[in-house]
């Protein structure tokens, strides 16, 4: 995973990169609860987007 440069990102882009990559922030948690819901078969949210065959 590559880093992000201070050079070339405002400092609230790196406080989102930070905060989505720290397992103790809430954002890293809600992007790993939706990343397992859209893989789980029996969530409704991994329904979205399939069609029905």
């Amino acid at each position: 995973m590559g880093k992000v440069s201070g050079n070339t990102h405002t400092q609230q882009q790196l406080n989102n990169y930070a905060n989505q990559h720290n397992p103790n922030n809430s954002a890293y948690r809600a992007n790993n609860n939706n990343h397992a819901n859209q893989l789980n078969p029996n969530n409704q949210a991994s329904k979205s987007g399939q069609s029905n065959k």
